[in-house]
């Protein structure tokens, strides 16, 4: 299995930048510390004060704070819930990394057979649809039989008498 890293989350330092504005204000602008990575200097209030910042290509701005996906482009890293995107795709199939970014664990023997279960029992196609999809030349150019499909549950809505979209 993957070796976990430490979770990137978010903690707020006491710690702050104070930037001092060529008017003479300043603005404390609190600092975030991440379990990895650089430390985060909170902008946000630069807006209020009639500033904006640059930085071009953004290579030193957080789009957003995630507890699920780490990025450091520089080092070409990318974690999720804190393991590395090559080792869960080399040992972990693609349930496995769904139970991890929903529940923020790698499931167990028990745990992966339940999930997996709910997911299919879930996904179940009924006898009905099934009937319908073949009812299609797979030989077909999918550009003839595509939209037939997309339209039909809609125009089925409109046989039953049944309007409303979400019906």
């Amino acid at each position: 299995m993957p070796e976990k890293k430490p979770a990137p989350l978010h903690k707020i330092s006491k710690d702050c930048a104070t930037l001092t504005l060529p008017d003479g204000r300043s603005i404390d602008l609190p600092i975030y510390e991440p379990t990895l990575g650089a430390s985060v200097i909170d902008i946000q209030q630069l807006i209020k004060h009639g500033y904006y910042t640059y930085d071009p290509g953004f290579m030193s701005t957080a789009s957003c704070s995630s507890d699920i996906t780490y990025i450091d482009g520089g080092k070409g890293e990318l974690l999720h819930r804190g393991y590395p995107i090559e080792e869960l795709a080399e040992h972990c199939n693609f349930l496995q990394v769904a139970h991890l970014l929903i529940h923020g664990e790698l499931p167990s023997a028990d745990e992966e057979d339940a999930f997996t279960h709910r997911i299919r029992y879930h996904t179940m196609v009924s006898e009905k649809v099934r009937e319908f999809m073949q009812a299609f030349d797979a030989s077909a150019p999918s550009g003839r039989w595509r939209p037939s499909i997309m339209s039909s549950p809609t125009s089925a809505r409109w046989i039953r008498g049944t309007t409303t979209p979400c019906a």
